[in-house]
């Protein structure tokens, strides 16, 4: 029986799951878990990569207590962000976060060279500004001269634990530096950029043996034998593979840190609808499309959270938000200054006070403010993906995957809003995705289909269906958006 580790790693935290597959259903078993986040650091908010290298380790040691001999091996983490290396394997500096400042003006100063349009029109990929194009623009020169490769997060995780320097697509497709019309990197955006073609490691795809385990790296510790495989490593394209969805008329929603909701597709859609909207068109596994809008996500009620001192769990928070008037202010979830402010809570009154709105001061309403406000984007972008995939039918099913699909509250006012059936789960969709490229890769499933159907079999989901619902409260919100939106152009 083979067993397979994923070592999936977020903004605010990572874990080594391990599974085995057993009369034909997935295990899931948490070995070891961590916190992650960012630091000041030489002027810049950075990433502790030795940190995440040794958190790996102490997991991988437990893997080797708990009598695993061998075990496949597949990483997954954020997008966008890189290490820099030189030609001794030295890194140079700490990761700089993709909540950093530096690239405040970057995407102002990428206008100077070559329009949005035309990036998007040769990449496909949303204009964010800390895509990974906009931090290289603005990446201090002398460590670019230095830099013999440069590694993604979980490629240079990889790279830590093999010295096998790879790409692996799906995540590349992130740095809005590929170019889908060659399947290859297009060199006019790395002359912009200042990278050498030389400096970036050969791209593979996902489902690629890496290699094995360097134990002799790690002498302090009792390692397993460990073979290395890249997976599709951008932690949404692993939780896309890890959503169940059967036949073509259904999205999703990994709903995380980040809200990513989309299709997935087989042609990038680069049309100018497309790029006034902000989709994205990320590569998947197998030559699939990620068509998706990236939404703000769980990040806000986090921030709530965190910000009073986690005096109330996330159950709490719902239960509390359940208890409020709906629908009592709109706010855009997408807004800048909800980013990175300093104070979450201070950055939504003041929103609402600036637009006029009732303010919400309790813990209940301001819950209540961020939940109505994502149901209301999820079913907002729902109706323009439809509407931009081609046919204007509603999809049958909307698949809600990740931590986020746990809450309930949110589940059924999403499905409300937007009048369409959800499945919620499984909550451990990256992971799940994470080892099943692995068992693709090692002929246990003969193909993706064959290992969703397996999730569908291993594990449980809640369904929500859609109620009663206040049809014009989504033309308000539809409305008000565009309004703001016009005022800040």
């Amino acid at each position: 029986m083979k067993t397979y580790i994923a070592i999936d790693i977020g903004a605010s935290s990572g874990r080594l799951m391990k599974s085995e597959l057993i009369d034909g259903q997935l295990t899931l078993t948490e070995v070891h878990r961590f916190k992650n986040g960012f630091r000041m650091l030489d002027g810049f908010q950075r990433w502790d990569i030795n940190y995440l290298i040794q958190e790996i380790v102490v997991g991988l040691e437990k893997i080797k207590q708990n009598g695993i001999e061998h075990c496949y091996v597949g990483i997954d983490t954020w997008a966008v962000d890189y290490c820099l290396i030189d030609k001794d394997g030295t890194l140079l500096g700490d990761p700089i976060a993709y909540r950093d400042s530096r690239t405040k003006k970057a995407v102002e100063k990428f206008q100077k060279l070559m329009s949005l349009e035309t990036l998007y029109e040769k990449t496909g990929i949303q204009i964010q500004s800390f895509n990974t194009i906009f931090q290289l623009l603005v990446e201090q020169r002398e460590l670019l001269e230095k830099t013999d490769k440069l590694l993604l997060i979980p490629d240079y995780l990889g790279y830590a634990f093999t010295n096998q320097a790879v790409t692996e697509k799906t995540n590349a497709s992130t740095m809005q530096l590929l170019n889908p019309a060659n399947d290859t990197w297009d060199e006019e955006l790395l002359d912009l950029v200042g990278i050498r073609k030389e400096q970036l490691p050969p791209l593979v795809d996902a489902g690629t043996i890496l290699g094995s385990l360097v134990k002799e790296k790690f002498p302090d510790f009792d390692l397993p034998e460990a073979t290395f495989v890249s997976v599709a490593s951008h932690d949404t394209a692993s939780a896309i593979l890890g959503t169940p969805g059967q036949g073509r008329d259904w999205g999703y929603i990994s709903s995380g840190t980040w809200s990513l909701l989309g299709v997935e597709t087989k042609v990038a859609n680069v049309s100018r609808e497309a790029f006034n909207e902000n989709y994205t068109n990320e590569w998947g596994a197998h030559n699939t499309i990620r068509f998706l809008k990236n939404i703000m996500g769980m990040w806000l009620i986090q921030e709530v959270a965190r910000e009073q001192d986690y005096q109330y769990s996330f159950p709490e928070l719902a239960e509390m938000a359940a208890k409020e008037a709906p629908f009592q202010q709109f706010i855009d979830v997408n807004h800048e200054s909800f980013l990175n402010p300093e104070n979450m809570i201070v950055a939504i009154q003041d929103y609402c006070q600036k637009t006029g709105q009732t303010i919400p001061e309790t813990p209940g309403a301001i819950a209540r403010c961020i939940y109505d406000n994502l149901a209301l984007c999820y079913a907002s972008e729902l109706e323009k993906l439809e509407k931009m995939t081609g046919t204007n039918d509603k999809l049958s099913k909307l698949h809600i995957v990740g931590g986020g699909s746990n809450n309930k509250f949110l589940n059924q006012l999403t499905a409300d809003v937007a009048q369409i059936e959800i499945s919620a789960g499984p909550g451990e969709a990256t992971a799940i995705g994470n080892i099943l490229m692995q068992m693709v890769a090692t002929k246990e499933f003969e193909s993706i289909e064959a290992g969703r159907q397996c999730i569908l079999d291993s594990f449980t989901f809640s369904k929500h269906l859609p109620q009663t619902c206040d049809h014009e409260v989504l033309e308000k919100y539809k409305k008000f958006i565009e309004k703001r939106s016009k005022e800040n152009e």
